[in-house]
């Protein structure tokens, strides 16, 4: 396979079909490497004077250069990971530490990767009084800024830590630099690690299928028969929080009897999923948001805290309970990692490879 072949198919995100052929996977890892530092380095190892000085064509060059082979290019990844790995080892339990201090995890309204259009279309375009700008800039923007910096900076650290969890097992090759929907390699086979929960969404189409009512609207007609208040006005993701805890404090029989059976079902429904997670990674592939739609080999690490669903983010914080149960998934996992998932988006099909890594407490 020839470098603009391969950079055809990177290009075209067919990463998949790209790590089945040797070439294709050499390409990728060097792709990880690509920054001008490292492709220099790894040709001093090579005992090879390149031609070329700029990142882009050494990158070239180092994949037609055949003394660049695989096995060096895997040692000097393991080399260099470790080195970068031993600074942020020293740093990490303070960091976890102060993660713990995170109580409420709330984006305050401005929502993730649009933070700007939320200004914009909520204050900039909307308000023409400047008092009123000021007063709203004061007591609303303020607040919400504030937690979506300290979601953003929670979401940024335990990224970090929940990737080196993985990067650390020796059936891992990390990815050194950034490179375009990969994470790590498993055995050689490329994945990008997507973190989740168990979400509300496929929870509302599974009790469809089931042929049961969907949560929010049982719970809002018991509230209503109890006369338990609530927001109506509330964004349905956080009303179903709201009513979830109103009707797990409230000493009716009636709420116990629901919340016992909302509860079971999510349960027996998490059960059926680490069983089998396809239907679960389906779903996740076939929700996309559209800007970030790709059909990569996904690894997904599904975090469920079965004491308080809507309390999960907490576990990705919890640094021994990822050690043991990613170490465990990674342990068991075979020569050929993943599981082929066929999925229809936009009128298309589609053919992956996929896992799902499931951390469940208590």
């Amino acid at each position: 396979m020839t470098f603009d072949e391969a950079q055809r198919m990177f290009r075209d995100e067919r990463i998949r079909e790209l790590a089945a052929i040797p070439d294709g996977l050499r390409f990728l890892k060097l792709r990880s490497l690509s920054r001008r530092e490292h492709l220099e380095e790894l040709f001093g190892l090579a005992a090879v004077t390149p031609q070329a000085t700029q990142a882009r064509l050494l990158f070239r060059e180092a994949y037609e250069n055949q003394a660049v082979d695989t096995i060096l290019i895997d040692s000097y990844i393991r080399t260099t990971y470790a080195s970068e790995r031993n600074s942020r080892r020293q740093r990490e339990p303070e960091i976890v530490n102060q993660l713990y201090r995170m109580q409420v995890f709330d984006w305050g309204g401005l929502h993730q990767n649009s933070l700007e259009k939320t200004i914009v279309d909520n204050y900039v375009k909307k308000i023409t009084d400047y008092d009123t700008l000021s007063d709203k800039i004061e007591n609303e923007l303020h607040s919400s800024m504030r937690g979506y910096v300290l979601c953003s900076w929670y979401n940024h650290w335990t990224s970090i830590i929940i990737e080196d969890v993985f990067r650390d097992h020796p059936a891992v090759l990390p990815a050194v630099g950034l490179v375009k929907k990969i994470d790590f390699f498993i055995h050689d086979v490329p994945f990008d690690l997507k973190v989740t929960y168990l979400p509300e969404g496929f929870i509302k189409e599974q009790r469809r299928v089931n042929n049961l009512r969907p949560e929010l609207t049982l719970l809002k007609q018991k509230a209503r028969r109890l006369n338990i208040p609530f927001d109506s006005d509330l964004p349905d993701a956080r009303l179903l929080e709201d009513l979830w805890s109103k009707h797990r404090d409230h000493p009716s029989e009636g709420s116990r009897e629901l919340i016992s059976e909302l509860h079971g079902f999510r349960a027996s429904l998490l059960d059926e999923c680490r069983n089998d997670p396809t239907t679960l990674i389906r779903w996740l592939y076939e929700n996309q948001g559209v800007r970030r739609f790709d059909a990569s080999n996904r690894l997904f690490l599904v975090l469920v805290d079965t004491a308080n669903f809507f309390e999960s983010w907490k576990l990705k914080r919890a640094k021994p309970l990822l050690d043991e149960r990613i170490h465990g998934f990674l342990e068991d996992v075979g020569a050929n990692p993943g599981r082929e998932i066929a999925f229809r988006w936009d009128g298309a099909e589609y053919t992956t490879v996929s896992d799902a890594v499931f951390v469940v407490h208590p």
